[in-house]
């Protein structure tokens, strides 16, 4: 059991009966049911009203309880590296140190960018090359065009997905 906000504890229950033979996506559902279930009960804040979320992905994006929801949904599609990538460059923009800028700007590429990255983002051959041209010479816009090309793909491929999704339907019934 658990609380919502500091309410009445609530009980969780499986939502797949047991049939003797149970499909994958059902239990996918059932594991994103109750991620939300879970990201409700132990968020640090209130969750703000779910359905701002649907309005924009700046609006999901500008909640701390939806940047959450929104980067475990990703996890889960296995392509979390597009919000990270583009948290680490809005974090990266605030930097001032010169010195620092170089060993930030470096380590998102090797993170990144580079080929064969841990965390490689799908952009274009061009956007990389030119990444890596600059690299030895970073500016505040050295990962601008890349976060731009990572944005629009979440825009216009995992935002509507996520907003279709379990783990959000999920967040909406609670």
């Amino acid at each position: 059991m658990c609380s919502i906000h500091g309410g009445s504890p609530v009980q969780i229950t499986p939502t797949v009966p047991y049939t003797g033979r149970v499909h994958a996506k059902q239990i996918l559902s059932t594991r994103l049911a109750k991620m939300a279930i879970k990201f409700c009960c132990f968020a640090k804040e209130p969750v703000e009203d779910v359905t701002v979320w649907s309005e924009s992905i700046e609006k999901l994006l500008e909640s701390s309880a939806g940047m959450h929801a929104f980067t475990e949904f990703l996890k889960s599609e296995y392509s979390e590296e597009n919000i990270l990538f583009w948290l680490a460059c809005e974090e990266y923009k605030k930097i001032s140190c010169r010195t620092e800028m170089t060993c930030e700007a470096n380590r998102i590429y090797s993170e990144f960018v580079q080929t064969e990255a841990p965390r490689q983002i799908n952009i274009d051959c061009k956007t990389r090359a030119t990444i890596t041209k600059n690299i030895s010479e970073p500016d505040l816009s050295t990962f601008d065009m890349a976060q731009a090309l990572i944005y629009r793909l979440m825009t216009r491929d995992s935002y509507p997905r996520f907003l279709k999704s379990d783990l959000y339907q999920a967040l909406l019934q609670n």
